[in-house]
């Protein structure tokens, strides 16, 4: 069974990782998160569940108005024609629904079958804004404490210069 929000909360907790977390309806698109966020300071974040020709899995975390263009990103993080991952893998692998992508589901990736992309201008706001693996909560992350969670899962997140490939 994939982790509960409760579960992923006392692993940041475990962590020594400060989070808040915002409650709204659910949003499925960017412009349904803008819409009901209000106020909410910080990078808001988008993240990509990729699949590419060879069969590795990719999650490219970035911000939200970023136009991702697939050839250069394949071409920038070594990988061979990228497309969306099935929701079915997306469920098997990271334990969310689609319109709840969201690094915090490396949680459930037990054997890091998914290779981590975070964009370097992403990171270096503050706070970072994500779904709490449902797509009803936002959660507030520092980008170091992110990090942290993303190696706590057992995966080493590479940082790419996504507005270099844009």
């Amino acid at each position: 069974m994939p982790a509960t929000e409760e579960q992923l909360f006392a692993r940041f907790e475990e962590l020594g990782i400060e989070t808040t977390t915002k409650r709204h309806p659910p949003v499925f698109t960017v412009e349904e998160a803008k819409s009901l966020r209000g106020e909410l300071p910080g990078g808001h974040c988008k993240s990509l569940f990729l699949k590419d020709k060879k069969g590795a899995l990719w999650l490219v975390v970035c911000l939200e108005d970023r136009r991702m263009d697939m050839k250069a990103l394949q071409a920038a993080i070594g990988s061979a024609r990228l497309s969306f991952g099935k929701p079915d893998l997306l469920v098997e692998v990271l334990g969310v629904e689609p319109g709840s992508v969201t690094p915090f589901g490396l949680i459930n990736d037990t054997e890091q079958r998914v290779n981590v992309i975070l964009d370097r201008r992403m990171m270096s706001m503050t706070p970072l804004n994500y779904h709490p693996l449902k797509n009803d909560a936002t959660t507030q992350i520092k980008p170091a404490d992110l990090e942290r969670f993303v190696r706590a899962c057992g995966h080493e997140p590479r940082m790419v210069d996504l507005d270099a490939i844009a």
